[in-house]
């Protein structure tokens, strides 16, 4: 991401903190200098941006973590085209650039939501060494060789709700694929923040942008000495309407993590219906250390 965005980007979040109320949550001890790494890195879902997380980040921010939230390609206040977004690797770019720029021994625990968990799984195939923990959200945790389209079609059938909340776009005309991805904006509170607080619903009705469509067709490769060195976890979201607990459960049963954690009475978006409960999850998952080997 080039300066001139991530400094808008900053400047939204430092925007978006100060306008809405701030609540009063619990203050979890941390002892930094216990962990592998304090650096955290948010990767927003499809549609979202680095705003979707401006409580994560408070709540982290003053429990001593460092915090890092990419917009990715065409995202948030990310100016590119979304439209004109060809590949995995073109989308995830300011992920990628900020990995790499890690000073030596450095590394931070990944965060990916929804989409953002393909997105984090590219990343820790490319860097593996520079990823301590990745957390999946309520994420498209997938194999080698599938697609996060391949994920949705497995309940595609079954919902119903998804389907009529997709607006497919074609910036290259009507007789070629997709471009883009946008979300009907009246079915968005019922798809994806259904026990939202009303001026999260509406932050993201005038934040969300359009999910780009090559990416969401591409099929991972991943290996298991590079993504499968990583360790992983997952948590659930137990009332997601967008990825259902079943579908979430598919994914974990096929790739299973190191441990499993469930969010009750959570949306699609824990950031913004469950917070709190969200941050005491990510606080205890940068706690756990690395079993010993038997070896």
């Amino acid at each position: 991401m080039a300066k001139g965005q991530t400094t808008a980007a900053s400047a939204q979040l430092n925007t978006i903190k100060r306008g809405l109320n701030k609540p009063k949550y619990a203050h979890y001890e941390l002892k930094v200098e216990d962990l592998e790494t304090n650096h955290i890195v948010l990767v927003h879902g499809g549609g979202f941006g680095a705003w979707c997380w401006y409580k994560t980040i408070t709540l982290l921010e003053e429990g001593g973590f460092k915090v890092d939230a990419v917009d990715l390609t065409g995202s948030g206040v990310h100016s590119f085209d979304t439209n004109r977004i060809t590949s995995l690797g073109q989308y995830v770019k300011p992920l990628t650039d900020l990995l790499e720029k890690l000073e030596d021994g450095k590394k931070v625990i990944l965060l990916g939501h929804d989409f953002g968990g393909a997105c984090i799984s590219f990343a820790m195939e490319l860097f593996p060494s520079k990823v301590a923990k990745a957390v999946f959200v309520a994420a498209a945790m997938l194999n080698s060789g599938q697609s996060t389209l391949d994920m949705f079609s497995q309940q595609a059938n079954s919902n119903d709700l998804m389907r009529q909340a997709q607006i497919f776009l074609y910036a290259n005309g009507n007789d070629q694929p997709p471009t883009a991805i946008d979300l009907n904006k009246s079915l968005l509170r019922e798809l994806l923040f259904g026990l939202s607080p009303a001026k999260d619903v509406a932050l993201a009705s005038v934040s969300m942008r359009p999910i780009p469509f090559a990416p969401v067709l591409e099929k991972l490769s991943l290996s298991k000495e590079k993504y499968g060195s990583v360790r992983r976890f997952y948590i659930e979201t137990s009332d997601d309407e967008c990825i259902p607990l079943s579908l979430q459960q598919s994914m974990i049963n096929s790739n299973t993590p190191e441990q499993v954690f469930r969010l009750k009475g959570s949306d699609h978006s824990p950031f913004f219906s469950k917070p709190q409960a969200l941050h005491k999850l990510l606080v205890e998952i940068s706690k756990i250390p690395r079993q010993k080997s038997n070896d």
